[in-house]
């Protein structure tokens, strides 16, 4: 029973930090982070493939970086095109900026000026 309170303790905090309401907006939140992390290795995996990379041409250390660079651009840009299509632009498109100039890609957006 205590897990239970703590649980729902944590949904709300979790809610309130991201600036949601409902938790069907959890959800959708939820299923765009699952569909874009999946897509996004799946959609690196075949580059990696069509450029004659694969693990077995490749030791595993030089393997997983590249792939890694791949997904890392590529997932921030995808976020913000599955948070669209799920109407979750105003959550994703903030957390997605924030992410590309955390990794220096931040010349993408216009800075605001004061």
């Amino acid at each position: 029973m205590l897990y239970l309170l703590s649980f729902e303790t944590e949904m709300k905090n979790l809610k309130k930090h991201w600036g949601i309401s409902s938790n069907f907006q959890f959800v959708i939140i939820f299923v765009v982070f699952a569909i874009n992390g999946s897509l996004s290795a799946k959609i690196s995996g075949f580059a990696m493939n069509y450029f004659g990379i694969n693990n077995g041409n490749t030791h595993w250390v030089p393997y997983y970086l590249i792939l890694i660079l791949l997904v890392l651009p590529l997932y921030p840009f995808m976020l913000m095109f599955f948070g669209y299509l799920f109407g979750q632009s105003k959550f994703f498109f903030p957390f997605s900026k924030k992410m590309l100039k955390s990794m220096g890609l931040g010349f993408f957006f216009k800075e605001e000026k004061k």
